[in-house]
């Protein structure tokens, strides 16, 4: 999970891949903004063919946050 959602950052984001990491903060250290954050759930969504509630994104802070939550409801 980690590494799909890691692929995605670096493709759609053009982040560098060892800059990202489980504990790495979606804001202060991936300079990933709202907007960013937003197409990031998109893409989750319909690769992981999970649902994200819309108030369920403010808890994600790190990329380990996004990972949890991924497995937690991909396995449903």
């Amino acid at each position: 999970m980690f590494e799909t959602l890691k692929a995605i950052l670096v493709e759609e984001l053009q982040l560098e891949p060892d800059e990202i990491t489980m504990e790495s903060e979606l804001a202060n250290d991936l300079g990933v903004n709202s907007i960013e954050l937003a197409d990031l759930i998109m893409l989750c969504e319909d690769k992981f063919g999970v649902e994200i509630e819309d108030e369920d994104i403010h808890k994600f802070v790190t990329v380990s946050d996004v990972v949890s939550y991924l497995e937690a409801h991909n396995q449903q």
